[in-house]
């Protein structure tokens, strides 16, 4: 299902109950700030296997000022008794975005790579499909679109672990679908940054293919789309924004 920008309109007209997996990253981070701002969360639970990360989320003051509605869980997704634990039959809406995403290091890593964006994927659809969980939407990427590295062949098995899980689901309300998009502007690891740091440093640029094109979508526009995706969803769809493209030696 593709959605160009025109389409993003947040409706939700009841506070719901978030578990964020992957709760530190860029764009939780985000995700958790247009929560707090547009007063959509009664519950924000953060579920992730880094305590120092957590830390620091704590002393985001947006956070602060909202603590009461905040619960801080340490875990892994590979874990399916803690995910067990953690998950409970009150939350609402769980958001899926923990995995490994660095090309280099899943091929280096590949076993690794399996065992956070698939394994860790069939443990969160069979639990959340156990606590009846009424949506689960998980954030996938471009390069799952006929991968050619491991990342995204993980990805892309991801994608139809979440699509798929809609037909053995049984009689539970529970839905699944994916958000898949470009990169996004500006986050840790991208590109964006790596160039700055390298233009700082000796003004040598890695790049793969100087015929590469890359989608990008920035933070905001991400998070927007994410929660119009929660409002229209209806089990089993991919839902890709419409983003632009540019080249990659546009940025030096």
């Amino acid at each position: 299902m593709f959605c160009g920008f025109s389409c993003y309109k947040i409706n939700m007209t009841k506070k719901k109950i978030y578990f964020l997996t992957g709760g530190t990253g860029s764009f939780s981070k985000k995700f958790i700030e247009i929560l707090l701002k547009k007063k959509l969360a009664k519950k924000i639970i953060i579920y992730s296997r880094d305590e120092y990360k957590q830390f620091l989320l704590q002393q985001n003051h947006l956070v602060k000022k909202n603590s009461s509605i905040f619960r801080f869980q340490i875990g892994d997704i590979r874990d399916k008794d803690r995910l067990n634990f953690s998950i409970n039959e009150d939350i609402d809406f769980v958001i899926h975005t923990a995995a490994l995403k660095q090309v280099p290091a899943t091929e280096y890593n590949p076993f690794e790579a399996i065992k956070t964006n698939i394994i860790g994927a069939q443990n969160l659809i069979e639990i959340c499909i156990k606590k009846n969980i009424d949506k689960v939407l998980a954030l996938s990427t471009d390069k799952a679109a006929a991968p050619i590295n491991l990342y995204g062949a993980t990805k892309l098995t991801s994608d139809k672990l979440f699509t798929n899980a809609n037909f053995f689901k049984g009689k539970k309300r529970c839905k699944f679908s994916v958000v898949r998009y470009g990169n996004v502007m500006g986050s840790r690891g991208s590109v964006i940054p790596l160039f700055i740091k390298q233009k700082n440093d000796k003004k040598i640029y890695t790049i793969t293919d100087k015929n590469m094109t890359r989608f990008n979508i920035t933070l905001k526009e991400s998070v927007q789309f994410v929660n119009m995706c929660l409002s229209k969803m209806k089990g089993g769809e991919i839902f890709v924004p419409k983003i632009p493209s540019y080249k990659i030696l546009d940025l030096l």
